[in-house]
């Protein structure tokens, strides 16, 4: 008889490997397909990630199953988003067999966390993933967007994304995901990730970056438009702002706003913090489309 008042069963090499081989499964690169399969290293993102009882987590990609069962160890509810029908249709079954008692805690989503609008149940206050790594800056940067209600988060994504994540300005990985994360929130490295604990083993390094939101900056301008001027600041990131801005106003609109915003014309893009960036689009603001499309692009977005 099964005992549902224990936690879950998380699972090991041995059980993603059954699951796997159950549905023919042949992780893909093109949907970032890299399994986790120890329990440690999910135990280990989700005592990171803060979460606690009273938290409804989303996650996305849960594939087989292996941080989800983790995280309902702890959280109060658990919407998973995936993209993958046939991992998306065995999942119910694997919480039912793993994680009896916390079952009811759990829902999962089919879908593509880039393009859904929004998430079932209460609202949800955490994310915790093991992101598709070719796509996840515009997945996180989306959900952040989408989902005001999320108050922290950590995510597991390639180790050099990390990095320009958690970048601070003058920093040589400092970017456009740089810039648009700190708009929702304080981000930071929280550790490193090996190979070795994935199925298929990835052929790059892995990372984590936590994240706690906070007030978006205080400004007449929309976040399309801040962020339509961090895009074409880092479009040419080796030029000087008074050059790359051109491309959105005339240059001697460019270097009026730049002298408003307490900006040195000569200055780079990756010098800048998200609240320079905040005063030029001010500055601008009769210049800048009234509403531009956000990159969907993974590499667009990633910068």
């Amino acid at each position: 008889m099964t005992d549902t008042s224990a936690g879950p069963r998380l699972l090991g090499s041995a059980e993603v490997r059954l699951l796997a081989a159950e549905l023919d499964l042949r992780p893909t690169k093109q949907r970032g397909q890299n399994f986790v399969i120890d329990p440690n290293t999910v135990r280990r993102i989700v005592r990171e990630s803060g979460v606690t009882g009273s938290d409804v987590v989303v996650e996305v990609g849960p594939g087989l199953g292996s941080l989800t069962l983790a995280l309902l160890e702890v959280a109060g509810r658990v919407v998973a988003i995936e993209l993958d029908e046939l991992l998306a249709g065995r999942l119910p079954r694997t919480i039912a067999e793993h994680a009896p008692a916390q079952a009811e805690r759990f829902e999962v989503v089919l879908g593509d966390a880039m393009r859904i609008t929004e998430v079932p149940g209460p609202p949800p206050t955490a994310l915790v993933a093991n992101l598709p790594y070719n796509v996840s800056v515009p997945v996180l940067l989306h959900l952040l967007a989408l989902l005001p209600s999320l108050e922290r988060g950590l995510v597991m994504v390639q180790s050099e994304v990390a990095d320009r994540l958690a970048a601070r300005p003058g920093s040589k990985v400092y970017g456009v995901p740089s810039v648009k994360a700190a708009w929702y929130a304080d981000v930071r490295r929280a550790g490193a990730i090996g190979r070795n604990v994935f199925w298929p083993a990835p052929n790059v390094d892995s990372g984590l970056v936590a994240w706690t939101r906070r007030e978006p900056p205080a400004t007449t301008a929309t976040r399309e438009q801040v962020f339509a001027v961090v895009d074409a600041a880092f479009a040419q990131r080796r030029k000087a702002l008074r050059g790359v801005l051109r491309s959105l106003a005339p240059a001697e609109r460019v270097d009026a706003a730049l002298e408003q915003a307490g900006v040195p014309p000569l200055a780079r893009g990756e010098t800048l913090t998200v609240e320079d960036y905040v005063r030029i689009a001010e500055a601008l603001d009769d210049q800048l489309p009234q509403d531009p499309q956000t990159p969907q692009d993974p590499q667009e977005a990633a910068g």
